[in-house]
């Protein structure tokens, strides 16, 4: 399904870009949503503020999908609050400054692009001009196409041109490059930091962390239902994932693993990969142990190690693990 805004949004792009960096646009305050017996949300606390771009990264079945729906207006919690743009999303007023791409649901498949986006904009009062739109989801060259007749990465470029027909102040996106080229990925990323600079806030969720890193000013990872991290990408990188060292030793992975500061040892070809908290000590100790130690590298860990040192080790096992850019 994709969601879209139904109307003009009430301010003006000019208006959007002065806003307050302050401004929360989009919380859920102390929200906890059940299933039945499951328990999808416990006592979220969660932020978007206006102009930034946050991505919600979280294993499969972790709470971002049922997080996203609460925004949307398209459930109620069980307690707890959710508001956008200080009010509940259901509000009309609300809902005409908010579009989103899901994915779920079905686009009719016998209409051409073009035709996709003219029925999309006619539900807008002042909807951006098609031109526009189709330029910015690189759909130029398929405006006459079927929609059944694109590939899956080209329907995703289609489902974004219609999240995007009323100019939304505020745009959730799920999975948006599903399917794209490295090509297309960049053209989309291009366009969302074009938004951005507009004054416009999106709340991403991917599992391309990659994608994450490269566009996110801030992260918020959830796990079981409750945000166990949020900060900047920088923030937790650094916190959790520390460095990567690789090299070609002729010491074996169990001794690599007894040394202090060493997080996580892997085999890569001829090489190992060790992770640490910091490089300089684990070094030495190498250098020290293995006099014929060669094609040393070392680089920062990236935001996979980080989400997976989250997810999956120690930090898991924590309630919250808050940086202080998540105030």
């Amino acid at each position: 399904m994709m969601i879209a805004n139904m109307e003009q949004p009430v301010t003006t792009p000019e208006s959007a870009h002065a806003a307050d960096s302050d401004l929360i646009v989009a919380s859920l305050e102390g929200v906890n949503k059940n299933y039945g017996d499951v328990r999808a949300l416990r006592g979220v606390e969660f932020r978007v503020r206006a102009g930034e771009v946050v991505a919600l990264l979280g294993p499969n079945g972790a709470g971002k999908t049922t997080a996203v729906k609460l925004l949307l207006g398209l459930m109620q919690p069980n307690s707890g609050r959710v508001r956008v743009f200080g009010g509940d999303p259901t509000n009309p007023e609300n809902r005409r400054r908010t579009g989103a791409m899901l994915q779920v649901g079905r686009v009719p498949e016998t209409l051409r692009v073009r035709e996709h986006i003219d029925l999309f904009s006619s539900y807008y009062e002042k909807p951006m001009p098609s031109a526009e739109i189709l330029a910015a989801a690189g759909l130029e060259k398929l405006s006459d196409r079927k929609f059944g007749d694109l590939s899956g990465g080209q329907r995703q470029r289609v489902l974004f041109a219609l999240a995007i027909c009323g100019d939304p102040d505020l745009l959730f996106l799920d999975e948006p490059t599903v399917g794209l080229d490295v090509e297309a990925r960049r053209l989309l990323w291009d366009e969302i930091r074009r938004m951005v600079a507009r004054g416009k806030t999106v709340l991403l969720t991917t599992h391309y962390l990659q994608e994450a890193d490269a566009l996110a000013d801030r992260v918020a990872v959830i796990n079981q239902g409750e945000i166990i991290a949020q900060g900047t990408p920088a923030e937790i990188k650094a916190k959790t994932s520390g460095k990567r060292i690789r090299c070609i030793t002729s010491l074996s992975v169990a001794s690599l693993r007894q040394i202090s500061g060493v997080t996580d040892v892997k085999e890569d070809r001829e090489a190992v990969e060790i992770h640490a908290v910091e490089a300089e000590s684990v070094v030495r100790e190498l250098l020290a142990r293995d006099a014929q130690l060669s094609g040393l590298e070392i680089t920062s860990a990236g935001l996979e190690e980080a989400f997976l040192a989250l997810t999956q080790g120690k930090y898991a096992k924590r309630k919250s693990f808050q940086l202080n850019s998540a105030n």
